[in-house]
């Protein structure tokens, strides 16, 4: 397996853990406001499965866990057999993903191979083409993965990044709708990465966000800005 890139410690995005952060190339969606556009697109160096390995022995004991983030994990096939390696290392694994292969993701969790999942809802079902850049895309299988991670017994979250030219309240409300039973909701801003995949995109005012977030509240509560 191939990755796109690699964040040697983060203390944010595994919550509770010591983390690095592995970045998979490639992607099935076309977000306009994706802040990895180089990996979106296969573009920029890869490392091998090996020097991930290797890096990651040398950090047992400094390291606890591993997030695994895109592009889009689950476009690879050999994403579980990497992952059994990660674990035999002694690694907890978080697994960023856009929701579209439900079953890849329920194989996983099934397997005892993650031990939290962080899902993005991209938008209101009916901005889901528009938001993606996919215009054939399987609402089904959002669905379905939104399904699977309310029913699941490890900690998860979905979360939403907001534009200016995108979402509204109103698609947080619906957003919300969607999700309701969640233990953890989180919206974010959209920051300009320099790594954009269109240009155009702009973050929504302070105030938008607040109101978002309330809205969120009511459905959702334990929603939080990140």
């Amino acid at each position: 397996m191939l990755f796109g890139g690699i964040q040697k410690l983060t203390l944010l995005d595994f919550p509770g853990n010591v983390a690095c952060i592995l970045f998979t190339p490639g992607c099935n969606f076309r977000c306009p406001f994706c802040h990895n556009s180089s990996l979106v697109k296969s573009s920029q160096p890869q490392l091998t499965e090996e020097e991930i390995l290797s890096f990651l022995k040398k950090r047992q004991g400094i390291l606890e866990g591993v997030c695994i983030t895109g592009g889009e994990p689950l476009i690879h096939p050999d994403l579980p057999e990497f992952i059994k390696k990660v674990k035999e290392l002694g690694y907890k694994v978080k697994l960023d993903t856009n929701g579209s292969f439900p079953l890849r993701l329920k194989a996983l969790m099934d397997d005892n191979l993650l031990d939290y999942v962080a899902m993005d809802v991209k938008n209101s079902f009916h901005k889901y083409p528009l938001t993606t850049g996919v215009d054939n895309i399987n609402i089904q299988d959002i669905e379905e993965s939104i399904a699977i991670l309310l029913n699941s017994t490890i900690p998860y979250e979905f979360r939403t990044t907001v534009t200016n030219e995108l979402h509204t309240a109103e698609d947080i409300k619906s957003i919300t709708t969607l999700i309701k039973g969640a233990d953890k909701y989180f919206i974010q801003n959209f920051v300009d990465s320099g790594d954009i995949l269109e240009e155009g995109m702009h973050p929504v005012t302070q105030n938008e966000i607040e109101k978002m977030a309330k809205i969120a509240q009511n459905i959702v509560p334990n929603t939080k800005i990140r």
